[in-house]
């Protein structure tokens, strides 16, 4: 070495920063055999004649509306259902249906829950998007033991003369909601849906769950590639 010379120290590179993979679970048919807010509807119908009644007097507009709109025509069935209840008394009737759910035998799939929990374990950010509301669904999680998973749900509002649906979240708002999160990009998504391609294109893996041949075909087009097909119970 020459004098003057000064030999630097060799560096050391900083580890790279990998983000957690993006796994995103559909809820009603993924993780819960049927639909908890269909449950819940079904629940509170059956226990008023008077909510009978009044979803008696939709007919009309169910007979007119349906064959060209069915959100708008089951809209208003909903808010019949929900008539009378604030935000707290919704929460609190909302989270007692949701735990005598739990309760029931052979309710949930214990293939799917078990697969998201081994998402987690691995480190995963699990995200759960569905269109069953917000309360219900993350109520119903939480009485699972599920802890950790990030929820994007339908949202209902206040009204005059009870709930009523502000958002629902299914099709296309699920992407969109998850774009407008900050969420840019995710590697797995779960569904049983056809509705749901709008979700399932863009993921790295689309997942049909308990999806008929024909079903897996139609998504299959509706994505332009193939997709993974798993049966759980």
């Amino acid at each position: 070495m020459s004098t003057g010379e000064i030999q630097s120290e060799p560096t050391t590179a900083e580890p790279a920063v990998v983000a957690p993979r993006v796994v995103l679970f559909d809820f009603d048919g993924v993780l819960i055999h049927g639909d908890a807010f269909h449950l819940f509807m079904r629940d509170r119908y059956q226990r008023s004649v008077l909510r009978k009644l009044g979803a008696a007097l939709m007919l009309p507009w169910i007979t007119v509306v349906a064959p060209f709109s069915r959100k708008l025509a089951l809209r208003p069935l909903v808010h019949v259902a929900l008539l009378g209840l604030d935000e707290r008394r919704y929460r609190a009737v909302a989270q007692a249906f949701g735990s005598s759910l739990v309760r029931k035998p052979r309710q949930f799939c214990r293939d799917g829950l078990r697969v998201l929990r081994q998402h987690q374990a691995a480190g995963d950010r699990v995200i759960v998007v569905t269109g069953c509301e917000h309360e219900l669904v993350s109520h119903i999680l939480a009485e699972l033991g599920i802890e950790g998973v990030e929820v994007f749900a339908s949202q209902l509002r206040a009204g005059p003369l009870g709930m009523r649906v502000k958002l629902h979240n299914v099709g296309r708002r699920k992407p969109a909601r998850l774009t407008a999160a900050g969420i840019g990009e995710w590697h797995v998504a779960y569904s049983d849906s056809v509705v749901d391609a709008p979700m399932l294109k863009p993921a790295a893996e689309a997942v049909l769950v308990n999806g008929t041949p024909k079903l897996c075909k139609k998504l299959e087009r509706a994505l332009g590639r193939t997709i993974t097909r798993v049966d759980w119970f």
